[in-house]
């Protein structure tokens, strides 16, 4: 028995597959996420449109290439991954170690999949050692992948999700923050930050944020030789809010930001084409153009 259509009726005969697949994120017809012109939604290769599995613990060899150079070269790697205008990835979703616990689950998905406990265990570790290979590629190529940019994780070696976070918020930690990040030995400084618009997480609205102006002040402040600010991942179809000071020319920062006296609460910091302020007492920002 299989919980999860196996078949697309839309052709005749149907077309089946038995390997798992489920029609979470996927084009339908007449309507999915994503939808298909008449007659039918037509994926190729003569199996039905799905959201399907790979097989990290795979060990065939197809056209002279194991699952893996076929994953970086054709997959990851392909003329689009390769393109100039590409300067960073994002890798949704994941092969978790416990069984069930998929991101993104579809009802009834671990039944559907058939696995031992044991067997996606395997697969998990084998995962993590294929994107091992595929982050060190992105570095390589001078690119980051969002995975790879730390947004206030303790002692961080990777791994983000799609919910982020500004990494200094209004009230008490304000100032407790900014000191641990000014400092030169911070993550901030040593690694691709990640910083999200206030209010940050995954159930905000991106067309109304709380305090940009706020967060550019703290992102300037805070932020090392390779940082982004912008949004987490809030839903399709919505619309995110861009303030025109993102695209302002600051120039580069001439040092680390600074309390202006000892527990003042008040910091600055200057770029070579502007004057960043942030006092925690008002949570009141200064931007100051040169």
């Amino acid at each position: 028995m299989s919980y999860s259509k196996k078949c697309d009726d839309n052709y005749d005969p149907p077309i089946c597959s038995d390997l798992y697949h489920n029609q979470e994120q996927t084009p339908g017809f007449p309507s999915g996420d994503g939808d298909c012109a008449a007659p039918n939604c037509d994926c190729g290769k003569g199996v039905p449109c799905g959201f399907y599995m790979w097989n990290h613990s795979s060990t065939t060899v197809v056209n002279g290439q194991t699952f893996l150079e076929w994953f970086r070269d054709d997959y990851i790697f392909d003329y689009q991954g390769t393109s100039p205008l590409v300067s960073g990835m994002y890798f949704d979703d994941f092969w978790p170690k416990a069984p069930g616990h998929f991101p993104d689950s579809y009802p009834n998905m671990t039944e559907d999949i058939g696995l031992t406990p044991e067997e996606q265990t395997n697969i998990a570790k084998d995962y993590k050692r294929n994107m091992d290979v595929i982050y060190k590629e992105i570095l390589s190529r001078g690119m980051f992948s969002w995975q790879q940019m730390w947004n206030g994780q303790k002692n961080f070696t990777g791994g983000n999700g799609c919910c982020t976070r500004p990494l200094i918020e209004k009230g008490p930690t304000c100032a407790t923050k900014l000191r641990e990040l000014c400092d030169s030995n911070s993550l901030a400084q040593t690694k691709a930050m990640m910083y999200a618009f206030s209010p940050g997480g995954c159930k905000g609205d991106p067309s109304k944020l709380s305090y940009p102006l706020q967060d550019i002040a703290n992102f300037l402040l805070t932020r090392g030789p390779y940082a982004w600010l912008g949004h987490g991942w809030l839903g399709c179809s919505r619309e995110y809010e861009v303030p025109e000071q993102i695209n302002w020319d600051y120039g580069e920062p001439t040092g680390f930001c600074k309390e202006t006296g000892a527990n003042t609460g008040i910091f600055k910091r200057e770029w070579t084409k502007a004057t960043i302020e942030m006092d925690c007492n008002t949570w009141t920002p200064t931007i100051k153009m040169k």
